[in-house]
């Protein structure tokens, strides 16, 4: 590349999605040699920045941080989409793996999964949860945890993680569970509790917080994937050039 690259992000900043995405464009900077610049176009789902993406010039210039709901469960969940997740673009690489981590308000009078399920079952539809989005990840895995536990939450969708998380802060939700890159900084200075971790293992950032599954719903297991696509018909040597630094960078 001889301009600078840009990365878009489906959602607001301050998710996970934009976390990793700005992680991932510092070491590919270094390894290009050409600045690359983290736009954010939250919306749809982030169907309305995988349209675009998908209908950019496909000259590796422009990129598309997406996840398991841009790129694997929003044809489900919309009857008219911009972009095909399957033909629409060229694959670049798996960024990450992600555990969500489910969180409370401190004001919320629950201190583990079982009891946070009690107070729903108590109260169908009386706890605010809120998420990056109708088929954000948070939702799809807040969805699972609905349907495991036999509970009504009441979804409040976002256009984006940021928005959402400052909201649980402020005590206006109750409670959500979205990427640990987004949390963990505020469970760790006390603004949320962590309840349960959504993968199968703990996670090593927060040993004493259980996995949903040991906790309370037995195989348990909402985690959340990213990866970087281009747009179908870009140029075979400019993917397995982007594909092989993005490789590295993940591996340094």
């Amino acid at each position: 590349p001889t301009r600078p690259i840009t990365i878009v992000v489906p959602f607001t900043p301050g998710g996970s999605t934009d976390i990793l995405a700005r992680l991932l464009a510092s070491k590919l900077e270094a390894a290009l040699g050409v600045g690359i610049v983290v736009e954010s176009r939250p919306g749809a789902g982030g169907g309305i920045a995988s349209g675009a993406v998908a209908n950019a010039r496909p000259d590796g210039q422009t990129l598309l941080l997406g996840h398991i709901g841009t790129l694997a469960v929003n044809p489900s969940l919309y009857a008219r989409l911009s972009y095909d997740p399957l033909r629409s673009f060229a694959q670049l690489g798996l960024i990450a793996t992600v555990h969500n981590v489910f969180v409370v308000h401190p004001s919320l009078p629950a201190r583990s999964i079982a009891e946070v399920i009690a107070l729903a079952r108590a109260r169908p539809g009386g706890l605010d949860y809120g998420t990056g989005g109708v088929g954000s990840a948070a939702h799809i895995a807040m969805a699972a945890f609905e349907v495991a536990a036999g509970v009504k939450l009441q979804h409040v969708p976002y256009r984006g993680t940021g928005p959402a998380v400052s909201d649980l802060l402020g005590g206006r939700l109750q409670v959500t569970m979205t990427g640990a890159p987004a949390l963990l900084q505020h469970v760790a200075a006390g603004r949320l509790i962590a309840l349960g971790v959504s993968g199968k293992a703990r996670l090593p950032a927060a040993p004493d917080v259980p996995t949903i599954a040991e906790a309370a719903l037995p195989g348990f297991d909402a985690s959340q994937w990213y990866g970087l696509v281009a747009p179908a018909g870009t140029p075979e040597a400019i993917t397995t050039r982007l594909a092989a630094e993005t490789a590295a960078a993940m591996e340094a």
